[in-house]
């Protein structure tokens, strides 16, 4: 087992990670803007490093800086947590090179599933299913044409290297599709410095349904169930739970299966999440995460299980404790992302906590790193709480987060909170009937 970890990260994941650190026995180093000097999890960590100023890009970002204190604390491994470098195969690779465990899966997959193109023909290899699309990347107006043609309108352009809505266009007509293919080339150029882009088929009415894996060196892996995160702003989830109130048990079971054996095969190793997009009975790969995600508390309490602590072992060489007939599944679990946002316009709101009180009970979890006099930052996401509440049921599930939505109180700057409350008792949220798009309707935004 590690000796040192140093977290690549901040706010709640870096607080995630370092508890079940301390929980192994593990000694922690926090790395740190200036920016985040007073920030929780450099309070509680066992040593802590100042990498840079605040921009992300001269801190968080800044690979050298975190390997050199890395070298400097004695550390034997890095955990990325989530965004930043987590799925830099680049970074990946440096820390291997440095004679450090890199707390995630391997270089190479990272770089395979990073490239969407890629991970798209990867997935078709493996026997996952695809939504209809390129084989490839786009490279002319003609092509575009001539697949928008085979699969029908309205399809939907994205970028090759990139996600989180960033690259993205929807063409519902031939007289679209050439402004929206520029459109989509443009923007994923400045996003992400590759301005390749590749085409599918537009679904109209989706749910976002993704299945969590894990597995160690050794050919081991399996699938903890699904992920219904459906709801969604901008392409960014709000909101996620389990199991997906709109599938059943058999449908669960196969796509599941299919998962685990691609995964399998694949030789993949630690923790992993395959997205799809689901329509009218049929599953459509749309990406793989190769790290862990936002929202995997909600897999954790229908699971029981620490994915922070098992892809910490499995990164010090261990073995999966547990085989898929050994996975169960209990009752419901719902997070909320709360956000620093007006809860209306959805503008950033930083600025220092004035007031701060987590709900409690049975079955209630907050992963926050806030605290009463903490100063938010304006340098990035926005996102600083998960709500996490577990029921033997989705009734009993809802009416618990109706109530610890209630009691949570954050003073001193707008969040997305009043935005959950409406949205629990809300009757088409109450009756799982909801799809991708519904969100902004509800909130009434533009889609």
């Amino acid at each position: 087992m590690f000796e040192k970890v140093l977290i690549a990260n901040r706010g709640e994941i870096a607080l995630r990670i370092h508890r079940a650190c301390q929980e192994l026995g593990i000694a922690t180093v926090a790395v740190h803007s200036t920016a985040d000097a007073e920030a929780m999890h450099v309070r509680l960590a066992d040593e802590s490093v100042c990498i840079g100023p605040p921009a992300a890009r001269d801190s968080y970002l800044n690979a050298a800086a975190i390997l050199s204190a890395a070298t400097i604390t004695g550390a034997d491994a890095i955990h990325p947590g989530y965004g930043f470098l987590s799925e830099n195969a680049e970074f990946a690779a440096m820390v291997e090179e440095h004679g450090l465990a890199f707390i995630g899966p391997s270089p190479e997959h990272i770089r395979m599933m990073g490239d969407k193109v890629i991970a798209k023909w990867t997935a078709r290899k493996l026997g996952i299913p695809c939504v209809p699309g390129s084989e490839g990347a786009i490279t002319n107006p003609e092509m575009a044409r001539k697949v928008a043609g085979e699969i029908g309108y309205p399809v939907l352009i994205k970028a090759a290297a990139g996600g989180g809505g960033r690259g993205m266009k929807v063409a519902r007509s031939e007289s679209e599709l050439l402004e929206a293919l520029r459109m989509a080339k443009a923007e994923a150029g400045a996003a992400f410095g590759n301005d390749q882009v590749y085409l599918e088929k537009y679904l109209s009415h989706p749910r976002h349904i993704e299945i969590q894996v894990i597995a160690d060196s050794f050919g081991n892996a399996v699938h903890l169930g699904e992920r219904d995160c459906s709801l969604q702003r901008k392409h960014q989830k709000v909101l996620e739970e389990s199991p997906s109130a709109a599938l059943n048990d058999k449908q669960r079971k196969e796509i599941g299966e299919i998962v685990r054996a691609a995964i399998t095969k694949l030789g993949y190793r630690n923790a992993g999440t395959i997205e799809f997009l689901y329509e009218d009975g049929k599953f459509y790969f749309i990406e793989m995460n190769t790290r862990l995600q936002v929202e995997h508390p909600v897999t954790e309490m229908v699971t029981g299980l620490d994915l922070v602590r098992e892809q910490i072992k499995i990164a010090a060489g261990g073995t999966l404790p547990f085989r898929q007939e050994h996975v169960r599944f209990h009752g419901h679990a719902i997070e909320c992302r709360i956000n620093a946002e007006d809860p209306e316009t959805f503008r950033p709101s930083p600025g220092r906590i004035t007031a701060y009180h987590a709900p409690g009970g049975l079955g209630v979890r907050v992963d926050s790193a806030l605290y009463a006099g903490y100063a938010v930052p304006p340098h990035y996401d926005s996102m600083i709480a998960k709500l996490v509440v577990h029921g033997t049921s989705r009734n009993e599930c809802l009416m618990r987060l109706r109530r610890a939505l209630d009691e949570y109180v954050i003073g001193g700057i707008d969040t997305t909170l009043p935005l959950h409350r409406r949205l629990v008792r809300e009757p088409a949220f109450i009756d799982g009937n909801y799809d991708i798009h519904w969100l902004e309707k509800f909130a009434g935004l533009k889609v």
